[in-house]
């Protein structure tokens, strides 16, 4: 039996676009036509798109996607979608016992112990403070940080942690997708983690939120935390790129908007001297 474009988009909760596309690409290639020349799919496709789908689901790159269903069968494929889906609900397990713990803290309206912040963390936290303030321990930045944090409560924590990884997975998603860092996307979701840091720790401009980027490839130890958390080698430098891309064009935008104001600002007042200069020579002419 072959299905139309319309049945498999219905069936299978994708949209006809995306099926069209995924022709294009040669990710999903319909097996047959109608005499009229449209695109009918048999069983065999529809298998091949219930992967798709579920690797999608699982936020991996169309490219990375070709690659695996062109290696083992359809069992192969769901051991690995089902061992991808295990370690998410490990994970998020883990995340709702720890967010558990701190509402029970915060309503209780008891302090995080630094064993709290390993759970939400994990057990690198104590490590990555401790590179943090051997790094920025004598700066304003550091001080307003330490300030700011001493009167978050657990909720607060639980709301940095869901924010920042939201933040991160965003950016990896973008760089496993291939995303040019000096793209749009981009520069959205780099804008959202100088804001993210900016609302709870400390205020980052353009130019200190470039430092941080030379930062995560001048350190091996913060590249390693990058890249290892996704498992995606070069996240790190690409997140530098797109920080770098980001800054130099607030800074632009920047420098524009002061020309313009100077602009503005320096018409009124020629106009004031021109209006000075013309009742001068009235003056001399009576």
């Amino acid at each position: 039996m072959a299905y139309t474009v319309g049945q498999v988009a219905r069936e299978l909760g994708v949209t006809v676009r995306t099926l069209h596309h995924y022709d294009r690409i040669g990710l999903l290639v319909p097996s047959e036509r109608s005499a009229s020349g449209y695109r009918l799919y048999t069983e065999d496709d529809l298998v091949r798109l219930q992967h798709i789908v579920v690797y999608r689901r699982l936020e991996l790159p169309l490219e990375e996607i070709a690659q695996l269903l062109e290696s083992g069968d359809a069992a192969t494929h769901l051991r690995r979608q089902r061992a991808a889906v295990m370690a998410r609900l490990d994970e998020m397990n883990r995340l709702v016992t720890a967010i558990d713990n701190a509402l029970e803290k915060t309503m209780a309206d008891e302090p995080m112990t630094t064993d709290d912040m390993k759970q939400l963390f994990g057990e690198s936290y104590e490590e990555h403070q401790a590179q943090a303030e051997e790094r920025w321990g004598d700066t304003d930045a550091w001080k307003e940080s330490r300030r700011r944090t001493k009167t978050y409560t657990q909720a607060d924590w639980a709301q940095i942690k869901a924010e920042g990884d939201e933040i991160q997975g965003r950016l990896a998603a973008l760089f496993k997708a291939a995303t040019p860092a000096d793209g749009a996307e981009a520069a959205d979701a780099v804008v959202a983690h100088r804001q993210h840091m900016t609302r709870w720790f400390y205020d980052v401009s353009p130019q200190m939120h470039r430092s941080l980027g030379d930062m995560y490839v001048a350190d091996p130890r913060y590249t390693k935390a990058y890249d290892d958390a996704f498992d995606a080698p070069g996240l790190a430098e690409w997140v530098r790129d797109a920080i770098q891309a980001s800054s130099e064009r607030a800074e632009q935008d920047r420098a524009a908007a002061d020309a313009r104001g100077a602009a503005l600002g320096a018409a009124p007042r020629r106009a004031s001297l021109e209006a000075s200069a013309g009742d001068a020579e009235r003056g001399r002419d009576r």
